[in-house]
This record gives structure tokens, C-alpha cells and sequence, in this order.
């Protein structure tokens, strides 16, 4: 079941779960995360960066449309991180349900503009609009850019930002990073600030860079008003460490039959653990009420 954002957080939002936002890259990748959501009975975010987009290409989307068509778990297909009003034009005209306008580390009023102008776009035509206020750290080891000092969402801004542009979820800096945390470096929530943030802004609120942060941190985010949690490292990782050990074991594998399905497998295990994490698993039910 196909759907736009604001349709599908709304329910999140009242039920208090967040719904996991994987990052999908390949049909493997996708027929990896829609197993998961349907076993787990989890509606799920397909998420597509524009870089990602640059070499499924356009077509792969009507891929996703069709999985999501023969379920009944809710799928919205979501451009991530969309840097440009080219990029967010292009996602709409190829099928996504929600569209991010990544204008971050732009000053604060041309992040208003720039993301009232999506808006203004993307409404007509039933697809959700996601903005990021503060911007999110880098491990400098994942293929999605941050920034190397983290600027804190402003509560007061927060609420400024949402009534002036309309948009229907918001990305919030509270701490996390983009990619694999390297074993020197620690992530750390400011749970605290997303409570207050909570307290004074009506719509869904985001959190990036959800791979490798601490289960008690991230469970307890969901708990505090997160209602939808970005995955991509964790579930790549889990997949091409799998496949290089099965390349490695036989050097003569060419198959995809041979190669892939334990690599779905390992990746699967990710997707079971973060469905749980998020609240997320049984909730399609709520949904059909």
C-alpha cells in the first residue's frame, strides 16, 4: 500500500512508534527490506538518495511502486537528502510519495525559502515534504555528507521554521552522525533538546544518521516523539560483509542464486532488530482500524 509521508507518520506519531527509513540501493537491497516489513508486519520508508537515485536511475522506482502495490504493509518511497529544487522536481515527476530538501547548512531564512518553494510544489500533487533544521555530524566514513561540527536544532526555530514553510515532518540535530561510528569516537543524544523541541512543534520529527547508536538512546528517542529513524550503513554493511565472505569461500560464485540470498539473509537480521527497536513491529494493524 502505497502512501505519502504525512499519512504515514501520522499514525506513528499517534501510536508512539517510528518507522524505520532504510536506504535502498539495488533490488536486493529492496527485496531485503520489504521481506522484513512484511514478516515483521512494519510498515516501512524506502529511501533513495540522490546519489543512490544516479545509478538505479528512474526506473527502478516503478519497482518500489509495484512491491508496494501487492502488500498491505504502507510503503512510502522517499527521496533522501534531495540538495537541489532539480532533484526534488525529478523525484516527483519519476513517483516518490515524500521528498527531503536538504537546505541545512544554508542560512536559516534561505532554508525557509527554498523549502517553502518545495512545498509549494510538492502539496498539489499529495507528496510530503521533509526539511532538516541544524545539521547532522559525519564519521567520515558513509557516502551521505555531514558536517564535521554539529549545529544543534534551536527549539524556538524550530517552531518559527515549520509554521512559515509548511512542511509536513522535520529532521532534527540532537547528536547523531551520518555512517559506522569509528571505535574512538562516541555518539551521544541530547535527549533533553529533542524533548523541548517536541514540546513546541506539532509535526513528525526525523532522526538521521540512525546507524550505530546506542539501543537504550535510539529506544528512548522513539519515546520522546521521534517517529521516523534513517537506517543505510547497518543494513549495507550487513550485506556486503556477507557477500565478501561468500566470494571469498568460492572464488569461482558467479550466480546471483548463489551469492545473494545469504546476503539478504544477513541483511534481514538488521532490519528484524531495527523494526523492534523503532516499536515498530505489529503496527501495520493500526493502519485498518
Amino acid at each position: 500500500m502505497l502512501m505519502n509521508m504525512k499519512e504515514l507518520l501520522s499514525i506513528a506519531k499517534k501510536e508512539g512508534f517510528a518507522v524505520p527509513a532504510f536506504n535502498t540501493s539495488s533490488n536486493m537491497i529492496l527485496r531485503g527490506v520489504m521481506e522484513g516489513a512484511k514478516e515483521k508486519q512494519a510498515p516501512v520508508i524506502i529511501a533513495i538518495h540522490p546519489d543512490e537515485l544516479s545509478f538505479v536511475e528512474d526506473s527502478f522506482i516503478a519497482s518500489v511502486k509495484e512491491e508496494a502495490a501487492k502488500t498491505d504493509v504502507p510503503v512510502v518511497i522517499h527521496l533522501d537528502h534531495g540538495g537541489t529544487f532539480e532533484q526534488i522536481i525529478r523525484a516527483i515527476k519519476c513517483g516518490f510519495t515524500s521528498v527531503m530538501i536538504d537546505a541545512s547548512t544554508l542560512s536559516f531564512e534561505e532554508n525557509i525559502a527554498i523549502t517553502k518553494k518545495v512545498v509549494e510544489v510538492a502539496h498539489p500533487v499529495n507528496v510530503s515534504v521533509e526539511a532538516e533544521l541544524g545539521t547532522i555530524g559525519t564519521t567520515g566514513n558513509g557516502e551521505e555528507e555531514g558536517t564535521n561540527e554539529i549545529i544543534y536544532t534551536n527549539p524556538n526555530d524550530a517552531k518559527e521554521f515549520v509554521e512559515r514553510t509548511g512542511v509536513d515532518t522535520l529532521a532534527v540535530a540532537i547528536g547523531t552522525c551520518h555512517g559506522i561510528y569509528p571505535k574512538d569516537m562516541k555518539p551521544e543524544l541530547k535527549l533533553d533538546l529533542l524533548k523541548t523541541i517536541k514540546g513546541i512543534v506539532d509535526v513528525p520529527l526525523v532522526l538521521h544518521g540512525g546507524s550505530a547508536n546506542p539501543d537504550k538512546e535510539i529506544a528512548e528517542s522513539v519515546k520522546l516523539g521521534i517517529c521516523k529513524i534513517n537506517i543505510s550503513s547497518d543494513i549495507k554493511n550487513a550485506f556486503y560483509e556477507k557477500c565478501r565472505e561468500i566470494l571469498k569461500e568460492d572464488l569461482g560464485a558467479r550466480e546471483p542464486n548463489a551469492i545473494y540470498p545469504p546476503c539478504i539473509d544477513a541483511m534481514k537480521e538488521v532490519v528484524y532488530d531495527k523494526i523492534k527497536l523503532f516499536n515498530a513491529e505489529d503496527k501495520v494493524k493500526c493502519y485498518y482500524k
